[in-house]
């Protein structure tokens, strides 16, 4: 076989190859280090997770906690969040989140980065050039919450679990709500005291 056939064949081996493989060749996420510590969800190596898809800390933790429907914070190069959240609720939601704010959907690639338009935020592709707004995208992922809990209403709650100072945990939307005496598992009528953010607490009505 002479020299110039073999670098035809070559190269037609080269341009026949599927483009996508060799992108998931170059771009792998960290996958997350999850465990538990009491009633609260830890992800250990948070900080590569970020620096592998190049966003800021906060951004992504702001998705997670609106999609999980829970109230957490930074801790150094960890994410501890309330509750036990399933490990593959997580993981489903970091997928999620690289795909409405960083692979580019034109040509697959990550090498993107935010740009602010006014009030509309865009990812441009240094790749291929190309620029997408993430509004439309991130609509169909992420759940807004249908309600937005009141102090001084009462709401129908689920006692899932049971925090470090007794108080029974409930979950509404994207609130974690605490319910001072109340049991693991019952369905109970709970008054909002005092909202703070993500977090609520409230007593069960009548008591």
């Amino acid at each position: 076989m002479s020299e110039l056939n073999y670098k035809e064949l070559l190269k037609r081996v080269i341009d026949s190859s599927p483009e996508k493989e060799v992108i998931e060749d170059r771009f792998k996420l960290p996958k997350a280090e999850i465990f538990y510590e009491g009633n609260t969800t830890v992800i250990k190596n948070f900080d590569k997770i970020s620096d592998a898809v190049n966003r800021d800390s906060d951004l992504i933790l702001k998705f997670l906690l609106g999609g999980l429907g829970t109230a957490g914070e930074l801790e150094g190069s960890r994410i501890v969040f309330q509750g036990k959240i399933p490990a593959k609720s997580i993981q489903d939601k970091l997928k999620e989140y690289i795909d409405a704010f960083v692979i580019c959907s034109e040509c697959n690639r990550p090498d993107t980065h935010l740009v602010k338009q006014g009030r509309t935020t865009l990812i441009r592709c240094d790749a291929c050039g190309a620029f997408r707004s993430i509004k439309s995208r991130k609509k169909k992922i992420v759940q807004q919450p249908s309600e937005t809990l009141k102090e001084g209403m009462t709401y129908d709650l689920t006692i899932k679990d049971i925090g470090k100072k007794g108080d029974g945990i409930a979950y509404f939307d994207k609130y974690i709500v605490y319910v001072a005496g109340a049991i693991k598992g019952s369905s109970v009528k709970v008054k909002i005291e005092k909202i703070s953010g993500t977090v609520a607490f409230g007593h069960i009505a009548g008591v």
